[in-house]
C-alpha cells in the first residue's frame, strides 16, 4: 500500500511538472547541475540521519539496485563507489545539508543510457526500501521524492527495452 502511494505521488508530481520552490537561502547559489532547488530548513536532512545517514542509505540502495534484475545492468559495474558518492552529495544539497553536488546534470549523466519506465520505477522502489530500512519517516521520504520527481524527464529516455550504457555501445 505504501509503495503504491509513493509511486502515485511520484507519478502525479512528474505529470504535473512539480514546482521548484523552497530555496534554503536565496542568496546562496546552489549547484548548477543539482536538478532542483534545495529545501528550506534542515529538518528533512536531519530525518535522513544527516550525511552519515545518507551514506548508509546509499550503501543499501546500491545493494538493492544490483540485486534487482531490472536495475542490475545499470549499476553492477566499477562505478558503484562513485555513483554512491554523487548521490550522497546530491541528496545532501537538495535537503539543505551543507553539501555541494559536484556532478553532472541528469540529462548528461543518463544520455548514453536507455532508461525506461520499468527501470526508473524499480530504482524508486529500491530507494524506498533503503529509506524504510533506515527508518526515514514517510513525510521526509515524500519531501525528497517531490524534489527528485522533476528529474524523471531527464532520466527516462526510451519507451522500449532498457539498455545500460555498456550494452548500448
Amino acid at each position: 500500500m505504501k509503495l503504491k502511494l509513493m509511486m502515485a505521488i511520484l507519478s502525479m508530481s512528474v505529470g504535473l511538472g512539480f514546482s521548484q520552490t523552497g530555496i534554503a537561502n536565496e542568496t546562496m547559489a546552489h549547484s548548477a547541475n543539482l536538478g532542483n532547488t534545495p529545501m528550506e530548513g534542515t529538518e528533512t536532512f536531519q530525518a535522513f540521519g544527516g550525511k552519515e545517514g545518507l551514506v548508509k542509505i546509499m550503501d543499501d540502495f546500491m545493494i538493492g539496485l544490483v540485486a534487482d534484475p531490472r536495475t542490475k545492468p545499470f549499476f553492477d559495474n566499477e562505478k558503484q563507489t562513485f555513483i554512491k558518492a554523487m548521490l550522497v552529495e546530491q541528496m545532501c544539497e537538495l535537503m539543505n545539508g551543507g553539501c555541494k553536488y559536484p556532478g553532472r546534470d541528469m540529462k548528461t549523466t543518463h544520455a548514453s543510457m536507455k532508461v525506461n519506465r520499468e527501470a526508473f520505477n524499480a530504482l524508486v522502489e529500491q530507494f524506498q526500501f533503503a529509506m524504510d530500512k533506515h527508518n526515514v519517516p514517510f513525510n521526509a521520504q515524500n519531501k525528497l521524492l517531490a524534489k527528485l520527481a522533476p528529474m524523471y524527464r531527464d532520466v527516462e529516455s526510451t519507451t522500449g527495452d532498457a539498455v545500460p550504457p555498456a550494452a548500448s555501445k
